[in-house]
C-alpha cells in the first residue's frame, strides 16, 4: 500500500501534465518510494527530496505530495526526484541514516550532502528557490544560457 501512494499522487497530477504535454515517464520518475540503501544512484545526476512521515495518514505527509504534485515540471526542470518513507517500523537505511522524527522532509545536492532539513512541509517555489541558490545549479543554469545564445 506504501509504495502506491506516490504513484496515485503521480496519476492524480497526470491529466493536467498531459494537457501541458509534459512527459508522463518523468512523471511516474519523480515520485518513488525511498527503499534503496543509500543515495549513491543519484549522485551527479538528480536531486532527492526525501519526505518521511511516521504514516501515510500524516496530515503533514499527505499536504507536502499535494504541495510536490501541483508543480511537478519545476522539479523536473531541475533534476529533482521525490523519495518516500512513512514506515518507521522498516527501519529503512536512508531512515537510519537521516534519523527523521515523525515528518520530515530533506534535499539533497547532486554532490549527495544534506541542503535542507524541514519539519513542516515546504511548497515547490520554496524549494526550488534553495536549489537555484546552489553553486551547482547556478552552473547549470549559466550552461543552458551559453548553450541557448550558442544555437
Amino acid at each position: 500500500m506504501k509504495r502506491l501512494i506516490p504513484i496515485v499522487f503521480a496519476a492524480l497530477f497526470a491529466a493536467p501534465l498531459l494537457a501541458q504535454e509534459t512527459d508522463v515517464t518523468q512523471l511516474e520518475t519523480l515520485f518513488r518510494p525511498a527503499d534503496m540503501d543509500d543515495l549513491s544512484e543519484f549522485r551527479w545526476k538528480k536531486r532527492p527530496v526525501l519526505v518521511f512521515a511516521d504514516s501515510e495518514d500524516d496530515p503533514a505527509y499527505i499536504e507536502q505530495l499535494e504541495l510536490l504534485g501541483q508543480r511537478p515540471e519545476e522539479l523536473l526542470e531541475r533534476d529533482v526526484v521525490v523519495l518516500t518513507d512513512t514506515d518507521p517500523a522498516a527501519r529503512s537505511p536512508l531512515r537510519l541514516m537521516m534519523r527523521p522524527r515523525g515528518f520530515m522532509l530533506v534535499l539533497v545536492g547532486k554532490d549527495g550532502g544534506n541542503k535542507l532539513r524541514k519539519p513542516f512541509p515546504w511548497d515547490v517555489r520554496e524549494i526550488t528557490r534553495s536549489i537555484d541558490k546552489m553553486p551547482m545549479r547556478q552552473r547549470e543554469i549559466r550552461e543552458e544560457k551559453e548553450q541557448a545564445r550558442d544555437s
